[in-house]
């Protein structure tokens, strides 16, 4: 079973739930493209990070059924979900691995590959709406807008960028997905 990210719902509101996350580590790859095709291009290496491509070759299995042996290296299952957002460019896009509440900075592999960096995101508040559904891009944009209009309609502020967040493989049916849209906002 994939481990989950923690969080604790504070309360609900018309259109979002408002949501207290800890602070936790993630391994991020940027990539220039489009929506759909930034997550698959920054699959592959991100994943060969969590499969022992890192300085200590600890082997990490990716979310969905992992199928793992025995090697003698520690295995360390990923945290779902894989979180995208906008980067600070248009057509540029933060892709990351949330990884297990475990790990710290000090514990963390380093990755092999240069473009992959491991960081801490601090304890946020944020809103979050969930959906099931396909990974378009426009599935996404649809809850983002309403979830930018609910959070400032309940009185709250953005305060970071938009969030997309999978849970599942690309072989769960699509009706059964749990997406997630989430939006940090000012305390």
């Amino acid at each position: 079973m994939t481990e989950q990210q923690p969080y604790r719902v504070l309360g609900r509101h018309p259109g979002f739930e408002l949501r207290r996350y800890p602070a936790h580590l993630v391994a991020e790859l940027r990539i220039d493209g489009g929506f759909a095709a930034a997550g698959t291009a920054a699959f592959r290496p991100l994943a060969a990070y969590l499969s022992g491509a890192n300085r200590s070759r600890r082997r990490m299995g990716a979310s969905g059924p992992v199928v793992q042996e025995a090697t003698g290296s520690e295995q360390i299952a990923m945290t779902a979900p894989v979180v995208q957002e906008e980067g600070d460019r248009p057509g540029n896009w933060l892709v990351w691995f949330v990884l297990p509440a475990r790990l710290s900075p000090a514990t963390v592999p380093e990755p092999e590959d240069p473009r992959i960096t491991v960081r801490e995101i601090p304890e946020q508040l944020a809103a979050a709406v969930r959906f099931a559904g396909r990974w378009t891009d426009r599935a996404f944009e649809q809850r983002a807008t309403a979830l930018g209009r609910a959070v400032t309609d309940a009185g709250l502020t953005p305060s970071g960028a938009i969030r997309y967040a999978r849970y599942d493989p690309p072989w769960k049916p699509w009706f059964l997905r749990h997406n997630e849209v989430v939006l940090p906002v000012v305390e």
